[in-house]
C-alpha cells in the first residue's frame, strides 16, 4: 500500500501525521511511504530524517497519488478539489462538522476522523484526543506560569516568605488532570472542580483539593456521570451553583485554567464575565476551550480565540491549538495513535479492508461510497 503524508497548512498548525519512527515501522511492514517535503520542519523533523528510514519526499500533487493519505487536521478546500474516490483519509476530520463531511462525501473519498473512535480499551494505543489532550494539560500550566508574575511554589528567602500560586482548575478530564500534576510539580496550591464525581478521587490523588457542588436531584446524579468517558451538559439549576462557588473561589486564584468540552456541543461557561472582573490584577486564564464556541470563546465568553487580551489586569489567553505548541512530542504521541489505527485497515496481504464489523473501524468512519455516517 501506498501511504501519503501531507504538511499541514492551517494556521498555528505545526504537527505532522507521521514521526521517524513510525514511517520506519510502515516501511518495514512493506509499505510505500510518500512525505511531502518539508512536512516535519516544524516538529523538528528534516526531510533527510524521513528518506533515512525509507521515505521518499514529494511534492503536494504527489501525496495524492497514495491509496491512504494521512493529515493531522481536515484539507482544505483546494485539497478536497483533488481527491479521488478511491482515497482513504484518516486524521482529526471533525466528526461533528457536517459541512466538511458532505464535501468528502461528495468525492466518494472514505473517511476517518480519530476523535470520533469509541472510548474502549481497545482503542486506547488509537486515542488521539487523551494523547493530545495530555500535552495540552502540561503546556497550560507552562504558559499560566510565563504570564503570571510570580512564583508559582512558596520560597522562604532571607528577605520573606513569598507564597505559592493558587491555581484552580475547572473541568478534570486527560487535559485537567494533567493540568493538575503539573502545576503541584510546580509546587502550586491545586484545587480542581469536575461534573463528574468519579474524579474526585483521581483529583485528590494528584494533592488537589476536589471542589464540590453537592447533586440535589437524581436527575443530576444520573447525568453528571457521563457517557462513553465523556462529561454531559448539566441542568441549569447545577450550573448556577457551581458557578456561585466558582465565583467566590475565583477571587483568590492566581491561576484559572478551564478544559471543559462536550463532543459536538458547544462548550459550557464556566467563568463568567462578572467572576473574571472579581479576580485579581495579575492573575492568569487560560481557556483550553478556546474556539469551541460559536463565537470562538470557550469556556469563558470573554476569550478570543488565539489572542492574549486583558480584563482589567486579567490576561486571558485562548490558544485555541495548545498540543501544537510542542509539536515535536504531540506529533510522536499522535503518529502512534496514527499507526496503530493504521493497521486496521491492512489485512495480512498488505491489502486495504474496511472491515465495517470492528466498532472501531465502523465508529470513526464519516464517509464512505458517497454516504455521510455521523
Amino acid at each position: 500500500m501506498i501511504i501519503g503524508v501531507l504538511k499541514e497548512t492551517r494556521k498555528f498548525e505545526n504537527r505532522v501525521a507521521l514521526s521517524v519512527d513510525m514511517v520506519k515501522k510502515l516501511v518495514g511492514q512493506a509499505h510505500e511511504v510518500l512525505v511531502e517535503q518539508g512536512a516535519g520542519l516544524l516538529s523538528s523533523i528534516a526531510d533527510k530524517d524521513y528518506e533515512s528510514v525509507g521515505a521518499s519526499i514529494k511534492s503536494r500533487e504527489q501525496i495524492f497519488t497514495a491509496d491512504l493519505i494521512l493529515m493531522v487536521r481536515p484539507l482544505e478546500d483546494d485539497d478536497i478539489s483533488l481527491l479521488q474516490s478511491n482515497h482513504i483519509l484518516v486524521g482529526m476530520l471533525e466528526p461533528f462538522n457536517k459541512d466538511l463531511a458532505n464535501k468528502l462525501a461528495n468525492k466518494k473519498v472514505t473517511a476517518f476522523a480519530l476523535e470520533a473512535l469509541p472510548r474502549t480499551t481497545r482503542a486506547q494505543s488509537m486515542d488521539v484526543l487523551s494523547s493530545q489532550a495530555n500535552i495540552a494539560g502540561y503546556k497550560a500550566v507552562i504558559l499560566a506560569a510565563d504570564h503570571y508574575k510570580k512564583f508559582m511554589p512558596m520560597l522562604m528567602t532571607a528577605a520573606g516568605t513569598v507564597k505559592a500560586a493558587r491555581v484552580m482548575i475547572l473541568g478534570a478530564g486527560v487535559a485537567g488532570l494533567q493540568a493538575i500534576a503539573t502545576a503541584k510539580r510546580l509546587g502550586a496550591v491545586v484545587e480542581a472542580s469536575d461534573v463528574r464525581p468519579a474524579v474526585k478521587e483521581q483529583i485528590e490523588s494528584l494533592g488537589a483539593k476536589f471542589i464540590d457542588v453537592p447533586f440535589e436531584t437524581d436527575e443530576e446524579k444520573q447525568i453528571a456521570s457521563g457517557e462513553g468517558g465523556y462529561a454531559k451538559a448539566m441542568p441549569q439549576s447545577w450550573l448556577d451553583r457551581q458557578s456561585l462557588l466558582v465565583e467566590e473561589k475565583a477571587a483568590n486564584a492566581d491561576i484559572i485554567i478551564t478544559s471543559a468540552l462536550i463532543p459536538g456541543r458547544e462548550p459550557p461557561v464556566l467563568l463568567k464575565e462578572a467572576t473574571v472582573k472579581k479576580m485579581k490584577p495579575g492573575s492568569v486564564v487560560i481557556d483550553m476551550a478556546a474556539g469551541q464556541a460559536h463565537d470562538g470563546s470557550g469556556n469563558c465568553p470573554l476569550t478570543k480565540p488565539d489572542e492574549i487580551i486583558d480584563i482589567n489586569g486579567v490576561t486571558i489567553i485562548g490558544y485555541t491549538n495548545i498540543p501544537s505548541l510542542l509539536s515535536a512530542d504531540a506529533s510522536s504521541l499522535y503518529a502512534r495513535n496514527m499507526v496503530e489505527f493504521v493497521q486496521l485497515l491492512v489485512d495480512e496481504n498488505k491489502n486495504v479492508v474496511i472491515n465495517m464489523d470492528d466498532e472501531l473501524v465502523k465508529g470513526s468512519l464519516i464517509t464512505k461510497d458517497g454516504e455521510t455516517f455521523k
